[in-house]
Order: structure tokens, then C-alpha cells, then sequence
């Protein structure tokens, strides 16, 4: 039953889920027909800033949909609505800079799968926010899947617990390899000197540094970058002590540019990453992408991905701490 708190009518969409109490995504609509212009839509979330950040803690991920969020510049005063600092992205989607705090999402190939991930992983300072705003919906796919992070380390640790528990004990350690340049056409594309913002190797050096990775130079002009020790899990305030399941272990795992390992060197058993992969899909919640939807999502608590689509689809993202 559609129930009415505040400033918005809560509602239901395609593939929402209750888990352990709450609801992937909380629908947020406007109470009323005449309050769908996105000035409405501000004046809410302006008078209830404390209210929203609870709801987003509370249910991981609120979808506000039905307001007439129209562009970058609409999602900008969105997300400039709320005391949340900025962070800037590092990582290897190739993305571009649209207006003020507003980015593409990944620009690789529609017809790639981006897998599940917490934003920013495996640098020391990740967003605890992950804001997606959609201005063109494809016409097939393209859904914005994300996953209950503490469900994968509860199923995990019910089928492996001497491996989860050895795997915590040791931690991981991942290797990622960039081109110097950028590649638009691989959704991990993204240059290195794009991503630490200098051409200069001794400065990309300190800056991967203050990142948390050590580099190597490659002969091609690349550079293979190491993070570790990693943790496999993690818990963090406010989210009932719920261990998450805080590593890009599957996404990372035997890949063409990258691996992840133990830290001291050994293989993660490879029927512990492939089940991890299939009780991560079987755990996923996905809903259809509607034109003006913006979706905050706890970076804390979810994984989230890219499932393949047909062009066009344009969403774009926002950061923040």
C-alpha cells in the first residue's frame, strides 16, 4: 500500500525487495501530481536532509522517481541540496566531465557487463555515496543492478568459513595494469595519467602513493599498479554492525589486466570466487531505468553494476563523501 510521508508519496517499482526488513530501493514520488517539477522536488529535500540521509542508511538505496529532473544541471542542484562533500573518481572507467559535480557514468561499451563493486574499493578514501541520475533510459537492458552487501558475507561464511576466516586473516592483494592513455573502447579504459591527473610519472608515483598503491612502469608506456593488504570484509557505523562484503575479489579474480591474490602471494580457491560470483547475482535487485530517476546508493552497504544494453542510455553519477 502507497503510504504518504512528508514531502514524498512512498511507492513500488519493478524487482523491489524486502531484505531483513527493509526496502531495496525506498520509491520516493511526488504527493501529489501538481509537485513533480524538480523545484518541489528540492524544496523536500532541503526541508528533510536529516530524514533522507536516515532513509538512505536505513534501506541502502532510495529511488526518487516521477520529479522532472531534466539534465546535468537539474542533478547538480540535487545533489548541491545536501551538505555532502565532494570526492573525485579514481579508477579505471573512462569517464568526462559534464557540469560542475556531474560525470558520466562508465563510458565503455554498452554492450559490456560492468560487475558488481563498491565505488572506489580498494583506494584508502571511497565515497559513502554513490548518486545516479538517468537522462536517457535504453530501450532494452542497461538496468543499474546493486547487491546487499552483508547477504554475500552471510551466505559466504555459511558455505566457507574456514576460507572466509583465512582469507580475513591474510588479506588480498590486487594488481591492476592502465594504458597511459585513454581507451573509450574498454569500459576499464581509463589512462593512467587521466586518472591521477598528471603526465608526470614521479608525481603519479605520490599521488598512487597517497592512494594506497605502489606502481611498476611497463616498457609500453602503462603502469601496473599494486593495492594490499586489503580486507575482505568490513563493518562500518550505523548499519547494524552488518559485515560487508567490502572487496572486488570476483571482479578482479584472473582477468586480463588484473588479479587478485592473497597478500602473501597465493591463489583465492577458485570455486570460493565462482560461488561468491553466483551468490552475488542470486542476491542482486534491479528495477527497469525511467527517464529523471536519480538513485542514491550507499556505498557502504552496496555492490552495485551495469548490466549490457542497447544505445542510447546516458545516466550520469555524482560522488560524494
Amino acid at each position: 500500500m502507497e503510504i504518504s510521508y512528508k514531502d514524498f508519496k512512498v511507492g513500488k517499482c519493478e524487482g523491489q525487495k524486502v531484505v531483513d526488513g527493509e526496502i531495496m530501493p525506498l520509491v520516493l514520488q511526488p504527493p501529489e501530481p501538481n509537485k513533480s517539477e524538480t523545484q518541489s522536488l528540492l524544496s523536500a529535500l532541503n526541508k528533510n536532509k536529516d530524514w533522507f540521509e536516515q532513509m538512505l542508511i536505513k534501506n541502502s538505496a532510495v529511488l526518487v522517481r516521477g520529479f522532472d529532473v531534466k539534465n546535468a544541471e537539474d542533478f547538480n542542484d540535487i545533489i548541491e541540496a545536501f551538505d555532502w562533500e565532494d570526492i573525485r573518481y579514481v579508477g579505471p572507467a573512462p569517464r568526462t566531465h559534464i557540469y560542475k559535480r556531474i560525470w558520466t557514468a562508465n563510458e565503455g561499451p554498452l554492450s559490456e557487463f560492468i560487475y558488481y563493486h563498491h565505488e572506489m574499493v580498494l583506494i584508502k578514501e571511497c565515497p559513502k555515496k554513490v548518486v545516479l541520475f538517468c537522462e536517457i533510459p535504453p530501450p532494452e537492458g542497461g538496468q543499474t543492478p546493486f547487491v546487499p552487501s552483508f547477504r554475500v558475507t552471510e551466505r559466504m561464511l555459511e558455505e566457507f568459513p574456514e576460507v572466509v576466516e583465512e582469507v580475513e586473516a591474510k588479506g588480498l592483494k590486487y594488481t591492476f595494469t592502465a594504458l597511459s592513455k585513454d581507451d573509450t573502447s574498454s569500459m576499464r579504459g581509463r589512462g593512467w595519467e587521466d586518472a591521477l591527473g598528471t603526465s608526470d610519472k614521479a608525481e603519479a608515483e605520490r599521488r598512487a602513493k597517497a592512494l594506497g598503491m605502489d606502481t611498476e612502469w611497463l616498457p609500453n608506456g602503462g603502469v601496473k599498479t599494486i593495492l594490499g593488504p586489503r580486507s575482505l570484509t568490513k563493518v562500518f557505523d550505523g548499519r547494524k554492525g552488518r559485515r560487508m562484503w567490502f572487496n572486488t575479489v570476483v571482479g578482479m579474480h584472473g582477468k586480463e589486466f588484473s588479479s587478485a591474490l592473497l597478500a602473501d602471494g597465493t591463489e583465492i580457491p577458485e570455486n570460493f570466487v565462482k560461488r561468491c560470483e553466483q551468490i552475488i547475482e542470486e542476491e542482486s535487485i534491479q528495477f527497469k531505468w525511467e527517464k529523471g530517476d536519480v538513485l542514491f546508493l550507499d556505498n557502504m552497504a552496496l555492490l552495485h553494476g551495469r548490466r549490457p544494453s542497447l544505445p542510447p542510455r546516458k545516466v550520469l553519477v555524482a560522488t560524494c563523501k
